[in-house]
């Protein structure tokens, strides 16, 4: 069976012969360039330059001879760019926060600030900063920031993608699909709540979603109305080649959702719903994957009646996910992707016997019946020691085999 064919059968909650796995496939399942380049050192890989595709969160492009050797299933269609407006078609020698080498996008060009941390530009605008000693870039510049009306907003740009875009993606989705046997994840995006958060700043944002619905209202279709043309498009470029389709809104925090029920019902749901909906009725056989982090049990059903047919990360350290619960509640509906081992404490701080305690259980708990796809929980940090990088995927492959039990 072809990862590709597998990967198919477990979004139908059938099993395959194995569990599919991903292995760096998204921006969610990824690993950081530092933690790429120490596993490689750690496995005696020699040649090869590590590819820094995500500037914001520092995340490595998997060579396909190292997904294959963890066993992934998956590889990524990216956006043209992923980040901060940088395209990822050309490259260019880079250094990564550590001093260990990479290639990073052309286009990429950080000043250094007064701090010793570095900037990024769009435009005139200082849109990101990492600061000095640090490993991520983030956002610091709000768009939304002083606005007040409705013409205000109408002056803003809206996502979109262009024709050059366009031509990027059906060549590198035909590409993937031609010259690899894996399933592949489109990247699209389609943030509601996490755009209002970057646009807004989080603290106007949550004020503004209580104080001024209508205002909110305005904003949030409008954003939406303009990823659903985005994705149009998208899907007309690329439907054919991918598997699913992945949009993010990180919904919880460790201990609750960021926002009660009723409000996701009336604020964010139906910007969500017209997306998820536009897939389900026109791309039947693309799946609607959501990344979703923190504490959303409570928000599992909506997300469910909106569309979403896949969610990671599945972060089981979060307040009330429960695997077992999750499983037996939500496991007809939903394919969990993730839910491998805990990032946050288990796979960064456990010892590797641990590490392999954690993914045998929780494979044993989520591979029944299909509607699992195995990564970790969230992205590889920095201090994941490569050892226990390599116990999470050895275990992974050791217990892939149907029937899981």
């Amino acid at each position: 069976m072809t990862s590709r064919e597998r990967v198919r059968m477990a979004l139908r909650h059938q099993e395959p012969d194995k569990v599919p796995i991903d292995f760096g496939g998204m921006r969610s399942t990824g690993i950081s360039a530092m933690a790429y380049n120490k596993l490689k050192e750690y496995l005696g890989i020699k040649g090869g330059v590590t590819k820094l595709y995500d500037v914001q969160q520092q995340l490595a492009e998997p060579e396909l001879d190292i997904v294959e050797l963890m066993g992934g299933d998956v590889v990524q269609l990216h956006r043209l760019e992923p980040s901060f407006g940088i395209k990822i078609d050309r490259w260019k020698p880079g250094k990564l926060p550590d001093g260990s080498d990479c290639i990073e996008p052309y286009d990429l060009n950080p000043i250094v600030n007064e701090n010793g941390g570095l900037d990024i530009k769009v435009g005139d605008v200082v849109f990101a900063r990492m600061p000095k000693g640090g490993y991520y870039y983030d956002v610091v510049y709000h768009a939304c920031e002083n606005v007040e009306t409705k013409e205000e907003l109408d002056k803003l740009p809206v996502p979109v993608i262009t024709d050059e875009e366009l031509e990027y993606l059906r060549k590198e989705a035909k590409r993937l699909y031609e010259t690899t046997d894996k399933a592949i994840l489109g990247a699209f995006g389609g943030n509601i709540f996490e755009m209002g958060q970057v646009e807004w700043g989080y603290e106007k944002y949550f004020s503004m979603l209580a104080l001024e619905p209508e205002l909110m209202h305005y904003y949030h279709q409008r954003l939406a109305d303009a990823w659903l043309v985005a994705l149009e498009r998208y899907l007309g470029a690329v439907g054919e080649y991918i598997d699913v389709i992945q949009f993010g809104d990180d919904l919880g925090t460790q201990l609750n959702s960021q926002i009660s029920v009723d409000m996701y019902r009336e604020m964010i749901k139906p910007y969500h719903k017209v997306q998820y909906q536009y897939v389900r009725k026109n791309y039947p056989n693309v799946k609607v994957f959501l990344h979703c982090c923190g504490a959303i049990y409570n928000l599992i059903p909506d997300l469910i009646d909106a569309g979403v047919e896949v969610l990671n990360p599945v972060q089981l350290s979060a307040k009330g996910m429960d695997p077992v619960r999750l499983k037996q509640e939500f496991g007809k509906d939903l394919t969990f992707w993730g839910a491998g081992c805990n990032t946050q404490t288990t796979a960064t701080f456990g010892t590797v016997e641990e590490v392999a305690a954690e993914v045998e259980k929780y494979m044993k708990i989520f591979a029944p019946g299909g509607g699992f796809v195995f990564t970790q929980i969230h992205n590889i940090q920095v201090n994941v020691p490569p050892e226990n990088v390599v116990a999470i995927y050895e275990t992974a492959k050791k217990f892939r085999n149907y029937p899981v039990v």
